[in-house]
């Protein structure tokens, strides 16, 4: 996909580039695979706000996208779509018995093409098949953690990882952020990279766009009171940034997942040295 730029007949239009989907199907979802969202404002279950700068936005449909792959049976690309709810493609695929399902389009991906998910498949897009049986310095996306709970790495647009080597049951995964970690070879991964690699390019060109999105303005804490911020009531110099709720923030280690510290081998924290 190309991106597009306007003539600058309006502010918002003079720095606007978005990406060009005349190339996409243009009519509405497929019913029977999509789901009402709600839209949550930023709030959890008791009605407290636990993401901020949350609410508006458009309505949005939820396509119901299969991550998991687990049918293995031939399929064909009907049509690739716009999807509101995620940054890449997606592709809607029916399988030789007539179902249909959405799953992430990948690059290089085109209507009418064939793909498949099994044990042993051809190395090409589209194709889903377990980690392990995938050969070394392939590109793949939509990878699972956890075998058979479906792809949760390398699901956003233009993303992927690269199967670097095996350790016993497990692979060895480059992601995009650097990091490398080990999955099960038994984890269903798809191969290609996801689409739409253009989105890192867009411009938005007014805040609007950002309202109709859902995302609100984000005040930082050095302009509000001390009651509201512990930046609050201050000027720049003082202490060390922290978050609203008195956490070192900038850089300083948060993570406390220690039980799948084990299956990281390289962090994407880790200093480069000097060669």
């Amino acid at each position: 996909m190309a991106l597009k730029t306007y003539k600058p007949t309006t502010p918002g239009q003079r720095q606007l580039v978005l990406v060009d989907r005349s190339g996409l199907y243009k009519g509405k979802p497929l019913k029977a695979l999509t789901e009402g969202k709600i839209s949550t404002g930023g709030r959890n279950n008791n009605g407290r706000i636990t993401t901020r700068f949350r609410g508006g936005g458009h309505k949005k449909a939820y396509r119901v996208v299969d991550f998991r792959r687990a049918k293995h049976h031939p399929a064909v690309v009907e049509r690739i779509e716009y999807d509101p709810n995620r940054t890449g493609f997606i592709a809607l695929i029916k399988y030789e018995d007539g179902e249909r399902a959405y799953i992430l389009c990948p690059q290089r991906l085109a209507e009418g093409d064939s793909i498949v998910a099994g044990e042993h498949v051809d190395v090409k897009p589209g194709n889903a098949m377990p980690a392990g049986n995938i050969p070394i310095g392939s590109i793949v996306h939509n990878i699972e953690i956890k075998i058979g709970k479906g792809g949760q790495l390398a699901r956003s647009a233009g993303t992927y990882a690269q199967i670097v080597g095996r350790d016993g049951d497990y692979v060895i995964l480059r992601l995009n952020s650097g990091e490398q970690r080990l999955v099960h070879g038994r984890c269903m991964a798809t191969l290609g990279a996801v689409s739409n690699p253009d989105h890192m390019n867009i411009s938005i060109g007014k805040a609007g766009r950002n309202r109709w999105k859902g995302l609100m303005p984000h005040n930082r804490g050095i302009t509000m009171n001390p009651v509201d911020h512990p930046h609050g009531g201050r000027t720049k110099g003082g202490g060390h940034p922290v978050t609203p709720w008195g956490f070192p923030t900038k850089g300083k280690k948060t993570r406390k997942n220690k039980s799948t510290g084990k299956f990281i081998i390289s962090s994407r924290h880790a200093r480069k040295k000097n060669s």
